[in-house]
């Protein structure tokens, strides 16, 4: 038993503490405990307090006049210079206070403090929010950490997914992402999260629409400088001042201003000492806020003239000091456009790593699976091929048509290397065989493994290999044919790595078909290339022929335009559907979606691009049935 803990913690691990990012993230003052006992005067909307305008070394020593009443600092001195404090009093920051006079500092002058390690707000948070997973971090955690440590264009890697809050979030700043997880059910709900949602679009700083508020924001002449949108540029942000004695000091618009608002000011003062009767001009502390009772009514119109024209400088001398003084940004408060609404950009789900992973017991020591000692404990209870063929024998395998199914009438264990299984079914009234090789639990099948399969399924008699795996890597989709024997690639489903908990029905489409894709490549006159996708091509073994289900059978498509052979990177996107998709796409989005842009997207043709670098583009083709299928081009 030990003290109950009342704080989480969050380590912070660098490789270099003097090369980590590091962006100061702000609350506002009124969370301080000290607000309301530090600012008292003033009003509610611009409270202010009084400080010190005097420096502890006198070497900053004058007379000072203020409404009319000399003052000297002696036995400390000024902070400042006499001009300095001239043009302090012009800003309206001088204030008499018994006998005696002080700087006024409002809240707004800096309206925030730092945020530290202590994040008493977050808390609330994780209560409020609804949970799609039972270990969802707060999002607001994840949010601060994001925005404290990387920029806009950064990549966070998130190594335990879970619901996705991690990417989500990331998607909403602008950061690149890549999240990981061993549970599909995981990566299903971050998918669906990530897709379903709809975030700001903020102002970039490299945009025209950028360059104007930032124009606007600092008071500065737009930028003509071209633009590319580059979100590593990042976002245009809402910034607050931080106004000291000195920005005020040095900031000679002030006087500028101070003048031009003179010359209206001054004969308004002149008419009202001659109307009210005065033997002296009047000085601007001297005019008072409502017409005295011994004061003519023609007076009450000019003083009511001399305050709005007094009110509306000083709003123009404030806004000078906001915007010469030094500021911070609030890299959590980016502009955002709100004619706009942004979602998801294109990314990809990879299924496995093609890397195999070793056993190691408690020691680090690898497992050895043969040794006597171990088979006990190590030993699973259904191997894993064994299970494959278990439900494979149930499900059957499904084409990318729903009525088009392989149901087995008999399937058997075979001594085979590669080929595993004897499958029967019948094609019309004529029993084939089928010989099945099955990939790895964890990895991706070659190509190398079907020719190898394909060819001990010639010699042993086979009609046709079926080969099951949970992912084929891009070159073995161009293999459909041995000699005689044609190759089925069923992928299978990510349930079966959780069979041993789910119900073997049959009625799931765990091994499916999705065939090769019909595409042409079209050169332009240019030079460039385009993509053209006319379908699937789909292999129906009760006729042996190969039928092509058309570009309605697909939901998605994409293509990498300089594909490097290891990851596939979405950089054209396209979306052909059924039942009217755009229709769809605005009551998801509920907004309207601009017509001409809808277009580009939803095309069996790409746009043009240029040639590939790497020598390679490859064509991702999904199914509305969530299968999916790569094709790889040489250029």
């Amino acid at each position: 038993m030990v003290l109950p803990s009342t704080a989480d913690f969050l380590l912070w691990y660098a490789k270099s503490a003097s090369h980590t990012k590091f962006r100061q993230l702000y609350k506002p003052k009124e969370e301080g405990s000290s607000y309301d006992a530090v600012y008292t005067r003033g009003t509610a909307d611009n409270p202010f307090t009084l400080s010190d305008i005097t420096a502890q070394k006198p070497t900053t020593v004058f007379d000072f006049v203020f409404e009319g009443k000399t003052f000297n600092p002696l036995p400390r001195g000024w902070r400042t210079t006499k001009d300095s404090m001239d043009r302090v009093g012009r800003a309206d920051r001088i204030e008499r206070v018994s006998g005696s006079i002080r700087y006024r500092q409002f809240l707004n002058d800096y309206p925030i403090i730092p945020r530290n390690n202590f994040w008493a707000d977050t808390g609330t948070g994780s209560f409020t929010e609804s949970k799609v997973y039972v270990v969802q971090t707060a999002q607001k955690v994840i949010e601060r950490c994001i925005l404290m440590a990387t920029d806009p264009g950064d990549l966070v890697l998130d190594p335990t997914c879970g619901s996705g809050t991690t990417a989500t979030v990331a998607e909403q700043w602008g950061r690149r992402w890549i999240t990981i997880d061993t549970s599909r059910v995981a990566l299903a709900l971050a998918r669906a999260r990530i897709m379903g949602a709809r975030y700001p679009f903020y102002l970039l700083a490299d945009s025209r629409d950028g360059q104007i508020k930032e124009a606007e924001v600092t008071r500065t002449a737009p930028s003509s400088q071209p633009v590319q949108g580059n979100i590593r540029h990042g976002f245009v942000y809402e910034r607050v001042p931080h106004i000291t004695l000195k920005s005020i000091a040095t900031n000679a618009e002030i006087d500028v201003i101070w003048e031009q608002w003179e010359a209206r000011l001054a004969p308004l003062r002149g008419q009202l000492s001659e109307v009210s009767g005065q033997k002296k001009t009047l000085e601007e502390w001297e005019i008072p806020r409502e017409r005295p009772k011994d004061w003519p009514l023609t007076t009450e119109a000019l003083i009511s003239d001399f305050w709005q024209a007094r009110i509306a400088r000083q709003q123009e001398i404030d806004k000078s000091i906001a915007a010469k003084a030094e500021f911070e940004h609030l890299y959590d408060k980016p502009y955002p456009d709100n004619k706009k609404v942004r979602v998801a950009g294109p990314f990809t789900v990879e299924s496995l790593s093609p890397h195999r992973v070793l056993g190691v017991d408690e020691d680090d020591e690898l497992i050895d699976l043969t040794a006597k000692d171990t088979i006990g404990e190590y030993e699973a209870k259904q191997s894993f091929p064994q299970m494959i063929l278990e439900n494979l024998k149930t499900a059957g395998v499904q084409q990318a048509h729903k009525e088009d199914r392989i149901t087995f009438t008999a399937l058997t264990p075979w001594p085979g290397d590669l080929v595993c299984a004897d499958g029967r079914y019948l094609e019309g009234d004529t029993e084939k065989r089928a010989g099945i090789f099955i990939g790895p639990e964890f990895g991706t099948v070659q190509r190398a493994d079907l020719v190898s399969a394909a060819r001990e399924a010639g010699d042993a008699g086979f009609d046709v290999l079926i080969a099951c795996a949970f992912n084929y890597e891009a070159h073995a989709t161009e293999f459909t044919k041995l000699g005689r024997i044609p190759v089925l690639k069923a992928r299978m489903n990510a349930d079966l790595h959780m069979a041993e908990d789910l119900k073997n029905t049959g009625k799931g489409n765990l091994f499916v078909i999705f065939g090769e894709p019909d595409i042409d490549l079209i050169t332009e006159k240019d030079g460039r290339l385009r993509v053209k996708v006319n379908g699937v091509d789909v292999f129906k073994p009760q006729t042996g022929e190969i039928v092509s289900s058309g570009a309605d059978g697909i939901a998605c498509w994409f293509i990498d335009t300089d594909y490097n052979e290891e990851s596939f990177f979405v950089r054209h996107a396209y979306f052909l559907g059924a039942n009217d998709p755009y229709s769809s796409l605005k009551t998801t989005l509920k907004a309207e979606i601009n017509q001409e842009a809808w277009e580009t997207l939803h095309s069996d043709t790409s746009r043009p691009f240029d040639k590939p670098k790497q020598g390679r583009i490859a064509v991702k083709v999904i199914n509305h049935l969530g299968d999916e299928v790569m094709k790889v081009f040489r250029i």
